[in-house]
């Protein structure tokens, strides 16, 4: 294996057997012996279960990589055969470096031991020697945040004091690769802030960290590249916001159209950045922009317009001629920073609808969710029914609190399907818009709080 690879997953497969009555086992046990002895072809008294199927990828050196799917999907499965929890029935995982895992909570802790114990336990199967973890411990205990409980055998702990010691365990033994699974999504605010802290310092130091989430924003925020899994299969691989795009088109697809779905995102080119081409564009235009214009002036340009829009299948509802307006009512793309804009689209019901509520969201080019809003806080407060034929026009209102750069714009709008609320129709990357450069300003980020020094010389 090339020394700049970490991780390297090879035509991957895990197959289970699944027994419908405990007596099965046994008869499997004893009956194919029997049947080959006898010259017949043995029956199996089981049903395989392939949680993985001929999964092939690798990790770079100081890579951080996310893998995405539904609850079923074969995330865990992976993550477990790369740590070596878990043998393959196929395929061949190598690793370069030590690993630090969180599988499972607390999975690796004796119930019996203080939580002192398996720091010690498990820091020392991590490759840790007694001298090292002593140096460490004060560091763990303070990460961990637990107070007495450390001397406390874990049984007694709740879910977020074990995975708080977990955590604190598998980041302070300097791993070369952090595996994760879910565990960032455990814990209060605090603990979840100082998490993401520590793996970005993690990440800093070149370490490699490949981890499970079901959350897009934690996948765009932190990998490089994301893996994109459904039924065991590896779909596509690629850039963090396409990738968790085409996951929560295929997470709201309805039943009857989810294979076409499949395929399409199978056909996908994995490397494409559809967006980069179009914030190239933009930029060109914005510097045309600014050398024509003595003051900012908010504008519109029909070439800035995106190539990265993914639309949800319809259940019946239908958005339209999404685009940014001036409150003068003029259609606009170029936005000034601290002006209010109207974001309006309309809908169109070809089927009745219940309990239906529409949204807006802004996000930057790398898809980092910065913000928007919806029309009602709950079902309850929503729309209660909505007829076949009718058509609705949705106007938000947003201040552009925005320093300058591009942005993407999503719409979307729910409703009950089969007694539970789902995407009707959804269109993400569906208009951008630039916020036009100032030639002095203080604000930095992306964000524009309004934030002013003032400066005094003490005298003593």
């Amino acid at each position: 294996m090339s020394s700049e690879i970490a991780i390297k997953v090879e035509n991957l497969s895990k197959c289970y057997q699944i027994y419908d009555q405990p007596r099965d086992r046994l008869k499997q046990f004893v009956v194919p012996r029997l049947q080959r002895i006898a010259g017949q072809t043995p029956k199996q008294c089981y049903r395989e279960f392939w949680a993985l199927k001929d999964v092939s990828f690798g990790v770079k050196k100081g890579e951080t990589v996310g893998i995405i799917g539904r609850n079923g999907s074969g995330k865990s499965t992976l993550l477990q055969l790369v740590c070596g929890t878990l043998s393959p029935t196929s395929g061949t995982v190598t690793t370069n470096g030590r690993i630090a895992a969180l599988l499972e909570l607390g999975s690796g802790f004796n119930p019996e031991f203080t939580g002192r114990e398996n720091v010690y336990m498990n820091a020392s199967v991590l490759g840790l020697t007694k001298k090292e973890i002593d140096a460490r411990f004060d560091d763990i205990a303070d990460f961990a945040d637990i107070g007495e409980f450390i001397e406390q055998p874990v049984k007694t702990y709740s879910s977020g004091m074990l995975v708080r010691l977990a955590f604190a365990v598998a980041i302070n033994v300097d791993p070369e690769i952090l595996i994760v699974d879910e565990a960032l999504s455990v814990g209060d605010e605090l603990f979840q802030r100082k998490c993401f802290s520590r793996i970005e310092a993690i990440r800093a130091s070149g370490a490699t960290i490949l981890f499970v989430s079901h959350s897009g924003g934690q996948i765009v925020e932190l990998c490089d590249r994301a893996i994109l899994i459904e039924a065991g299969e590896k779909l596509t691989v690629g850039k963090p916001k396409q990738i968790v795009g085409r996951y929560q088109k295929l997470l709201y697809a309805p039943a009857d159209k989810r294979e076409t779905i499949l395929e399409q995102i199978r056909r996908m080119d994995d490397h494409t950045e559809p967006y980069a081409n179009t914030v190239e564009a933009a930029a060109n235009q914005d510097e045309v922009h600014c050398e024509n214009a003595q003051e900012p002036q908010e504008s519109f340009d029909p070439n800035l317009k995106p190539s990265s829009t993914i639309e949800y299948d319809s259940h019946g509802a239908y958005i339209e001629s999404p685009a940014v307006f001036s409150l003068a009512g003029v259609q606009v793309n170029y936005l000034i920073r601290s002006k209010t804009y109207l974001y309006a689209y309309t809908v169109r019901f070809t089927k009745s609808a219940s309990n239906v509520r529409f949204g807006m969201l802004i996000k930057t080019t790398s898809g980092v969710e910065l913000g928007g809003g919806v029309s009602a806080n709950s079902p309850r407060e929503s729309l209660s029914y909505v007829e076949a034929g009718s058509n609705y026009r949705v106007v938000f209102r947003f201040r552009c609190a925005l320093n300058p750069g591009v942005y993407f714009l999503n719409a979307g709008v729910v409703g009950d399907v089969d007694g539970s609320e789902t995407y009707l129709h959804r269109l993400i990357d569906i208009a951008m818009f630039r916020i036009v450069p100032v030639e002095e300003s203080l604000a930095t980020g992306i964000v524009d709080f309004g934030c002013y020094p003032e400066i005094e010389l003490l005298l003593e």
